[in-house]
């Protein structure tokens, strides 16, 4: 820890809600996790960036930042900006956050970084804080769907037999035109109450929403519905790439996850299913024999992990009953 001990003594006077913290972590993993903490310490997140990211956005920044917490290499740049920012506290390294759905392992980590926070701040109740909540979560399961080839059709039909009521929020990643993306919206919506939309910034999950991952950017969810567009292109050939999705999506909701492939060509989404099945996330897949295009669907149910096949009627069907079913087992306890 390094730290300017006489502003320090002045920072254990500011109110709590004031204190501004900005993190540098290179994985964006550790940057949801450090987002999560300092959120539930109530402090401001000023922004939770790559060391990259910082040299072309220090600028926008308006100082002071109060606390710089820094999981990347403390280089010269680094060192300067923590200077100009009037930095009071700057924590460096951190072991590796474990994953959100592993919540003994992952609460222990985030204590100890509040411990730290604590006693910098001699503020020992912050120890006790709860866990982020978002007070704009109106939705209690994440559905994931996979798509390609012959999966507009597919995907509409389930959305025309899914109520927009249910507890849930859905995200699409679809193989699409880049410049036909803006036209699927309008495909999913028509003659259902479903809100479609093609993510083109930084938004929320909320339910009886279709948030479509877009073609050209990358994105991540964090824990409280957060879908963070990135600044670069998609890995790979398949664009968005459904297997990643599916791989980060899990790791962050584990149980409260349920992905559905769809009609399409190929095999993405196919290639991280032996992680989605330790994280306890439900996977279903659209019946090859009622797919336009049954290659998709079929490398899920070939993979042994899937547990529900139907058609999109079905599948609706199915959702709707296993939600109903999580909701009265929750409420009894």
């Amino acid at each position: 820890m390094k730290d300017n001990v006489p502003a320090l003594l002045a920072l254990k006077e500011k109110n709590q809600n004031d204190i501004k913290v900005l993190v540098v972590a290179e994985d964006h993993h550790q940057r949801m996790a450090f987002s999560d903490t300092v959120r539930s310490c109530g402090f401001i997140l000023v922004d939770c960036v790559t060391r990259a990211q910082l040299n072309t956005k220090f600028e926008l920044y308006e100082a002071p930042i109060d606390i710089w917490l820094i999981d990347s290499d403390y280089d010269d740049g680094v060192a300067m900006a923590t200077t100009v920012s009037q930095s009071i506290g700057v924590l460096v390294g951190f072991s590796q956050a474990p994953y959100l759905n592993e919540a003994q392992q992952y609460a222990k980590w985030q204590r100890k970084l509040k411990r730290k926070l604590a006693q910098m701040l001699s503020l020992p109740a912050l120890v006790d804080t709860q866990a982020y909540q978002s007070d704009t979560s109106d939705w209690r399961y994440v559905v994931f769907l996979g798509a390609s080839m012959g999966g507009p059709s597919a995907v509409k039909e389930f959305l025309d037999n899914l109520s927009p009521t249910l507890p849930i929020c859905i995200l699409l990643a679809h193989h699409f035109n880049q410049t036909m993306i803006g036209t699927l919206p309008r495909i999913l919506n028509r003659h259902n109450d479903w809100r479609c939309q093609v993510i083109t910034s930084s938004q929320r999950l909320q339910s009886g929403q279709c948030l479509i991952a877009p073609i050209d950017k990358q994105i991540v969810c964090d824990s409280t519905g957060r879908i963070i567009l990135l600044d670069k292109a998609w890995d790979g050939d398949y664009k968005p790439a459904i297997g990643q999705i599916l791989k980060n999506t899990s790791d962050v909701y584990g149980s409260e996850l349920i992905n559905i492939i769809f009609s399409g060509m190929g095999n993405d989404g196919a290639q991280h299913l032996d992680l989605i099945q330790d994280n306890d996330s439900q996977l279903w897949a659209q019946d090859p024999k009622v797919s336009a295009c049954p290659s998709q669907p079929q490398a899920i149910i070939d993979s042994g992990y899937c547990d529900f096949i139907g058609s999109p009627v079905a599948l609706a069907q199915k959702l709707t009953d296993y939600i109903g079913e999580r909701v009265a087992v929750a409420s009894s306890y």
